[in-house]
């Protein structure tokens, strides 16, 4: 029996001289490896909706044992345009497709996660001039917002929107980080009485670890204040982000990212290839 998907194309390999070989991380079913066959033709029922980055409704068959499935046909229901005319917005794309791709298993649907991917696929284009040839056939219908300049939020907004998806994907893979009490003994830590004081972060152990615990987390790294109020901040299940959050401070950034980098580096079990591009 067919089955039908609303689906990002993640990953793309060619098979033969016509098929195509096309990862997808649906809605519906989560991550999906199919067989395209006649994918790579100009004229077939896939169009150009299995280019990467693209959101399609797809319609494959199931195979059982492990086997690819069987993809029949492909629509397009949005392209990023934007993605094509800033090389930092499109960096970002790849590394959501990274994670989507190379960090969920086949067929453990995570709604949350397919519509953070979109939000930050859509979200980017409020950084990213417009095209001047405007809209391309089969690009998404949806108004597209004026971009802000990057002294009002810009590019540099980029970090924390890559930040905030990666807390997304953390948390639906079972690994959302514990900032709220101590990691290995669940003891509360103490408000930092100042921006100088210090916790400490263990990947392993999986958060923030108390003095006490702090000697066996041997990747531990110090923490300061307002990194960790950022981490609490850009949470999915936070207030704060649900609401528009003004750029982080250099100094923080940098903590933020190295500390979730780290994290899903830890994860996944290696570092990710695209880090090196959007945090270099």
């Amino acid at each position: 029996m067919s089955e039908q998907a609303l689906a990002l194309v993640v990953r793309g390999t060619d098979w033969s001289e016509t098929s195509r070989i096309t990862t997808l991380f649906t809605r519906e079913f989560g991550k999906v490896r199919g067989l395209a066959k006649g994918g790579r033709r100009l004229r077939s029922n896939f169009e150009i909706a299995f280019d990467l980055l693209t959101v399609c409704h797809v319609v494959f068959l199931r195979k059982g044992n492990g086997g690819l499935d069987l993809l029949i046909e492909a629509r397009v229901a949005e392209r990023f345009p934007h993605l094509r005319t800033d090389i930092s917005a499109l960096n970002v794309g790849y590394y959501v497709a990274e994670l989507l791709s190379d960090g969920t298993q086949e067929y453990d649907p995570h709604p949350a996660l397919f519509d953070a991917a979109i939000g930050v696929l859509r979200d980017l284009s409020l950084l990213v001039p417009p095209s001047p040839g405007g809209r391309g056939e089969g690009d998404s219908v949806t108004p597209t917002p004026s971009p802000l300049p990057p002294g009002e939020g810009g590019t540099s907004r980029i970090p924390e929107m890559v930040s905030a998806f990666e807390l997304v994907w953390l948390r639906e893979l079972g690994y959302s980080p514990q900032l709220d009490e101590c990691a290995v003994c669940a003891r509360g830590l103490p408000v930092p009485s100042s921006e100088s004081d210090r916790v400490a972060f263990s990947p392993d152990a999986g958060g923030v670890v108390c003095p006490s615990c702090q000697p066996a987390a041997r990747d531990r790294r110090p923490l300061s204040a307002p990194a960790w109020a950022a981490l609490k901040a850009l949470r999915p299940d936070s207030t704060a982000a649900r609401e528009p959050m003004s750029p982080l401070p250099p100094a923080v950034r940098r903590e933020v990212r190295q500390v979730l980098g780290q994290t899903v580096g830890f994860v996944l079990g290696r570092r990710p290839r695209m880090l090196s591009y959007l945090d270099g």
